[in-house]
């Protein structure tokens, strides 16, 4: 028999409180006892309880909706989320509603405030991450049993989570480089406000530490997200280590910061992969369409979408609580033109350890 959704009664009373009393645990006024408050906190969460939207709006409101933050507008990346969540959801008769913070988390807590207003159903966040960020917004959403899920885990923040494993990745990255002969291999990093910028710096750092190559804090450049953070990063890092002080290779905290570091090389004379082998990371369609093909880290972005998309819904429609859930997807190294061996015959064949789901993460020679 079909179950139906828990009312401010069913918490009132599992509580063993008023309604007045839930409701100002729920809207965070009055005065509550902490010892009462927790109590309302625990059957909130228990029986799934979330308000009803007012009548009027209820009626008014002809489709059901799911919001989608992202942190980058220009980043294909998304493109390929967005699409994945909203097929996800169209099928299960959701609209998608996209907004993007920049990188900014005051940005970020005005969107969230703002689907919120709009009254979608849930929400599916790639959160900002930098060590000034409050994400008091998140432990909010928390806090009113709101539904979420992460792109990018939250330090704290008990919600579902569909990411790959960022430092396996990397690390698998700079080891095909390091097997094929390069002994000085440069990582442009990402954005503070991600962690995977930290992740993928982490996967560089153990890559090193399992071979007889000495790593040094020189060997990271602050870069960016964007083209031109890659652009102006390389340009200033290649002016200065030229000659027999240049890298053979780089890898990057993303495609786009790839395609900046290739422009930066071209204008300052140096060939890929000729003299410097270059490695994106994400796998965005354009990269394969260049003229020298870019090897990257493919991630299932479309995907990723789609299973968040799932579990967000799942949450959305719910009855009783679904325990938070963490899924880890594996990414693939595709090798292109950008990079080359440096070993003179029979270079080794990698192959890129299992993910944290237990499927093989295999290295392909794209495209």
């Amino acid at each position: 028999m079909k179950t139906r959704r828990a009312t401010i009664n069913d918490v009132a009373r599992q509580a063993g409180v008023s309604k007045a009393t839930v409701s100002a645990v729920f809207n965070d006024t009055g005065s509550v006892k902490s010892s009462t408050r927790d109590r309302v906190l625990a059957a909130i969460e228990l029986l799934n309880y979330r308000p009803s939207s007012p009548v009027g709006r209820a009626s008014a409101r002809k489709t059901k909706s799911i919001g989608l933050l992202i942190k980058e507008i220009d980043n294909p990346y998304y493109a390929e989320v967005v699409l994945g969540a909203r097929s996800h959801a169209t099928e299960k008769g959701y609209t998608v509603l996209v907004a993007s913070s920049e990188g900014e988390y005051e940005a970020e807590r005005r969107a969230v405030e703002l689907l919120q207003a709009k009254d979608v159903d849930g929400l599916i966040a790639t959160p900002v991450l930098d060590e000034h960020a409050d994400l008091s917004h998140f432990f909010e959403l928390k806090r009113r049993n709101f539904p979420f899920v992460l792109l990018e885990a939250i330090w704290g923040v008990p919600a579902s989570l569909v990411d790959v494993d960022n430092v396996e990745a990397s690390r698998q990255a700079v080891k095909y480089l390091i097997e094929h002969g390069h002994t000085r291999i440069v990582h442009f990093a990402g954005p503070g406000y991600s962690a995977h910028t930290q992740e993928r710096i982490d996967g560089v750092r153990r890559a090193y530490s399992t071979s007889r190559l000495m790593f040094t804090d020189g060997d990271i450049v602050p870069a960016g997200a964007h083209l031109e953070d890659g652009y102006r990063a390389g340009l200033a890092y290649f002016r200065e280590h030229a000659g027999h002080g240049r890298p053979t290779a780089a890898t990057c905290y993303n495609d786009l910061v790839a395609i900046g570091v290739c422009r930066a090389l071209a204008e300052l004379g140096l060939r890929v992969p000729d003299d410097v082998s270059v490695v994106g990371y994400d796998d965005i369609p354009l990269v394969e369409y260049f003229s020298v093909a870019l090897t990257t880290v493919h991630v299932p972005k479309y995907r990723m979408g789609q299973i968040a998309a799932e579990m967000l819904i799942r949450h959305i429609e719910a009855k009783e609580a679904v325990p938070p859930q963490k899924v880890y997807l594996s990414a693939e190294l595709i090798v292109r033109a950008s990079t080359r061996s440096l070993v003179p015959a029979g270079p080794p064949q990698p192959v890129l350890a299992s993910a944290l789901d237990g499927s093989a993460a295999r290295t392909r020679t794209g495209p």
